[in-house]
């Protein structure tokens, strides 16, 4: 089983998220009652919908991971699954988009009917805006 297909089979037991095809047209999503949160593009990258405020909040930290990819001016963040504490680090992200999406403050909604339909997010994901290197393996310089 791949890093993303673990990550995805943990995350569709939670509660507050159910799952769909992703909006940009590539892979599955998991939503929230009012926006999509995960992006599941291949066996190991997924982008992850944050809110502008939980980006800035979380800058340093997400720019010290090897795992993450920042977009300049999207709400999603890249997260590259190569071991079981990435996974950990996108199910504890998760965590934090849900809660910052909940927060949001209405200024924040985007127009037309609730739910993930209405994202918040400038157009799309950072499907085809990201490349992601493999890391050099342990040992490996």
């Amino acid at each position: 089983m791949t890093p993303a297909q673990r990550a995805f089979e943990r995350l569709q037991a939670w509660p507050d998220l159910s799952a769909g095809p992703a909006s940009c047209g590539t892979g599955r999503a998991l939503c929230s009652v009012r926006d999509e949160i995960v992006h599941f593009h291949s066996d190991r990258d997924v982008d992850l919908h944050l809110t502008h405020r939980a980006i800035q909040r979380f800058r340093y930290d997400l720019g010290g991971s090897t795992a993450i990819r920042l977009v300049p001016g999207s709400r999603w963040v890249t997260v590259h699954l190569d071991c079981d504490a990435d996974v950990d680090l996108l199910l504890s992200l998760v965590s934090i988009a849900l809660k910052a999406h909940q927060s949001r403050p209405p200024a924040d909604l985007a127009p037309g009917p609730p739910g993930p339909t209405a994202l918040s997010a400038p157009p799309g994901c950072n499907f085809h805006r990201v490349t992601v290197l493999p890391r050099a393996a342990a040992g490996e310089a």
